[in-house]
């Protein structure tokens, strides 16, 4: 059965299941911030991060470095893998390079690495970063995206129209993990669960495959979190959520945010 509205307005989320399925080593501080709003955290990684599938593709791009004329991060990911690999190679950040991240995550990630990068003020994705005034012209000049395999194009297509050579450097995979889904599937039938959190369009799919046919019933009656209206339109396209709510960034305030508003609004109906 689903859980009662909260009584206790300190714990918004008390007696609720949600489902977190961000890689393992990037979870732990939704998990603390659904926790102490009194909900039950559920780990469930559908995504793990692994190397380049050949690491040598990426070390030319490493070694020019110097070359380019601004860098783009799109995730934590990107910027933990690429400077764990620049490190390796002793490769120092050029002082010219400026660089810029998407999302908040991004952005904090790079300061602990000590790179001082830009973003926008507000919203925190691919859009709002294009609209900075320092990407609007960007003619001749050199753009290096760091990212995982594969991904969205628009900062790469955006920068090329605006006249940028733009060069991708894939410095990590995104993998679906060995997890056993016996658990989850247990606390889905039993109503244990009834938000669920995807913060990727691969975790959404790698989900539907590792939970497979029998969960569907069960998800269509959750409420999502995701953090895009692609992966939105996903859910809806898989037929799954009673609700489908985008948190407005990826960072785990927003995210608990959303997913106490996305389950508010379950109670008002």
């Amino acid at each position: 059965m689903p859980a009662a509205p909260p009584t206790d307005p300190s714990r918004p989320l008390a007696g609720v299941g949600v489902l977190v399925t961000r890689p393992a080593h990037q979870a732990e501080g939704l998990v603390r911030l659904i926790a102490e709003a009194g909900g039950r955290a559920v780990r469930f990684p559908t995504i793990a991060i692994a190397p380049p599938a050949d690491p040598e593709t990426l070390a030319p791009i490493l070694e020019r470095l110097s070359e380019f004329d601004l860098a783009v991060f799109v995730s934590p990911n990107a910027v933990e893998q690429a400077c764990a690999q620049l490190a390796a190679r002793g490769i120092a950040w050029p002082a010219h390079l400026a660089a810029f991240g998407v999302g908040r995550a991004t952005l904090a990630a790079l300061a602990r690495a000590g790179i001082e990068a830009r973003a926008p003020a507000q919203r925190f994705d691919s859009e709002a970063l294009l609209a900075l005034p320092d990407l609007r012209d960007v003619r001749g000049r050199n753009a290096v995206i760091f990212r995982g395999d594969g991904g969205r194009e628009l900062l790469a297509e955006t920068l090329a129209a605006r006249g940028a050579r733009v060069t991708f450097a894939e410095c990590y995979r995104r993998v679906r993990p060995a997890v056993d889904p016996a658990p989850v599937l247990a606390g889905l039938a039993r109503g244990e669960i009834q938000v669920v959190v995807v913060t990727s369009s691969d975790g959404l799919r790698n989900l539907l495959a590792l939970l497979g046919p029998p969960a569907r019933e069960h998800l269509k009656r959750a409420s999502i979190v995701v953090l895009s209206e692609t992966q939105a339109q996903l859910c809806r396209r898989a037929d799954i959520g009673a609700e489908v709510c985008v948190a407005p960034e990826a960072s785990d305030e927003a995210i608990l945010e959303t997913v106490k508003a996305c389950r508010g609004s379950r109670f008002s109906l």
